[in-house]
């Protein structure tokens, strides 16, 4: 059973199905990239830091890196030369950020710690990890196979950190540390109708205590109510991207169809929440990509009309409200992180170049 299982788990569907509209529209022009008033003249990077914030240091479009650091999308795409104790230092007659290695002397403390640190990600990882490596999009039967949550602890309804279960399924397989999932529902272009896939919403982890069948479980982190019926999946060390934001180099418009591991009754979501988009690499998506996002607008009687069925209306324009970065991307739907956003974020809503 466990090689039968793990072989359906391997082959998860990546495989979207369905198509999705979204026609080419013109980008607007770039404006001159502004330097902030008060940006540093250099900055030594810390642990935590990631390409995100330091953009932000110096501009209000951290997405538009590469002509911060005047390189092009192939030498930014896996920046590894940029590392915690590393001097950034700004050319203000030029607008332009280097890296220093002799200009500004580090202190020994620095220097190893740049030594022994890993290079900054684009965007938080912790944010993020839960997403990385594991299954976001499967086929409606994807996670019928895995080992499977069938009793818990005082017959608890609801587990929490801390709880046990017992899970039928597990067979003679050593991992020890597993992720626990539930089917979503499905992810439909709202445009098309056509069904993307299915969701694998994310619950937490738990550590097997005693093999068997049923094997014991402990669960060690719950981020979504977990109980009976709910599906393990074997934990991997997940590699973090360190992409650095960028714009896409093709047009792309289309929207928000699900706000991850969130109940769609519930409304609205806010900054470092991971929402599901209607494009993907069929649409020229990759990671790293920004995207702005926007309220489509609303409707009045008065003003600038246009003909909508037998009456006429007024459409107001989009209402831009922030942006999302891109990290993880399938055929025809991509994962992204909200980042600085001045509204809640509506399942629907539009994105578009940024």
């Amino acid at each position: 059973m466990y090689q039968q299982w793990r072989k359906s788990i391997t082959t998860l569907a990546f495989v979207l199905i369905g198509s999705v509209s979204g026609g080419a529209f013109a980008q607007a022009p770039k404006s001159p990239l502004a330097m902030k008033p008060d940006a540093p003249d250099r900055y030594v990077v810390v642990k935590g830091d990631t390409l995100w914030s330091i953009a932000q240091r110096y501009t209000d479009s951290p997405w538009r890196w590469s002509e911060l650091w005047n390189l092009n999308k192939d030498e930014i795409k896996d920046p590894h030369r940029i590392y915690p104790g590393s001097v950034i230092v700004l050319d203000r007659a030029r607008g332009r950020l280097a890296l220093s290695s002799d200009t500004v002397k580090l202190s020994p403390k620095l220097r190893a710690e740049s030594s022994s640190q890993a290079a900054i990600p684009s965007i938080p990882p912790s944010v993020i990890e839960p997403f990385l490596e594991r299954p976001l999009v499967i086929e409606p039967t994807g996670l019928d196979n895995a080992p499977t949550i069938v009793a818990t602890e005082d017959s608890r309804v609801i587990l929490e950190t801390g709880n046990r279960a017992f899970v039928r399924g597990i067979g003679n397989s050593t991992e020890s540390t597993w992720y626990i999932y539930r089917r979503g529902g499905p992810l439909v272009d709202p445009d098309t109708g056509a069904t993307l896939g299915f969701e694998a919403i994310y619950l937490g982890i738990a550590r097997v205590i005693r093999a068997g069948d049923p094997a014991v479980i402990q669960l060690t982190s719950v981020s979504l109510e977990v109980g009976v019926g709910d599906k393990l999946l074997p934990a991997g060390k997940p590699d973090i991207p360190s992409y650095a934001p960028h714009a896409p180099l093709v047009p792309v418009k289309g929207r928000i169809i699900s706000l991850y591991g969130r109940d769609s009754r519930l409304g609205e979501y806010g900054n470092q929440s991971v929402v599901a988009l209607n494009l993907g690499r069929a649409q020229g998506m990759e990671v790293g990509h920004v995207v702005a996002l926007s309220r489509p607008g609303a409707t009045v009687a008065e003003g600038r009309y246009r003909l909508v069925g037998s009456r006429e209306v007024l459409v107001l324009p989009d209402e831009r409200y922030g942006v999302a970065f891109v990290f993880r991307v399938f055929d025809r739907v991509s994962y992204a992180l909200v980042m600085n956003v001045s509204k809640p974020v509506y399942k629907l809503d539009l994105v578009q170049n940024p």
